[in-house]
């Protein structure tokens, strides 16, 4: 009988360790969040614009929207609980008086629409519009913002280096 019980009990603790062991641990997608700000910033720079009207969209390079020394401007959005957002000079300063840190604001996502509520000041002067996330990779972001009055969209496109 006490060789039946030390059996039992040794087969019930090895089914129960094996069974234990059997969870597979599957990686989980990164959040728009996670892509947008990295594990602690991360900085994006525009790339170009697209105006999508009723006829044909064009794109134009970023060097067509804005002036040489804002094409290294950067949206650094941080992953705190603040959703802080800083919008940057590059190292080509437009005046040499111009502070590091240009606009000090707060981002805002909404995941059931994919918008990013945000706001581009070389371009709008930095009122925040929600746009739509059309694309957001690990180093793309695209942004879309359609304007009713006019019957168009402008895409925004946005590239980042850091992780």
């Amino acid at each position: 009988m006490k060789t039946y019980i030390r059996y039992t009990a040794i087969f019930g603790l090895l089914a129960v360790l094996s069974s234990s062991c059997s969870e597979k641990i599957e990686p989980k997608p990164l959040t728009y969040s996670q892509l947008l700000t990295g594990t602690e910033k991360k900085a994006w720079v525009l790339s170009s614009l697209t105006i999508i009207d009723e006829k044909d969209p064009f794109e134009l390079p970023g060097n067509q929207v804005l002036d040489p020394c804002e094409l290294d401007d950067q949206f650094i959005f941080y992953a705190n609980e603040e959703k802080k957002m800083e919008y940057s000079n590059g190292a080509t300063k437009c005046r040499t008086t111009e502070p590091e840190i240009l606009i000090t604001d707060v981002w805002q996502l909404t995941n059931a629409n994919a918008t990013l509520e945000i706001g581009i000041p070389r371009i709008f002067g930095g009122f925040k519009l929600p746009f739509v996330i059309k694309t957001l990779t690990e180093n793309s972001l695209v942004l879309e913002y359609y304007f009713g009055d006019i019957d168009a969209s402008y895409r925004f496109s946005f590239t980042s280096s850091s992780k």
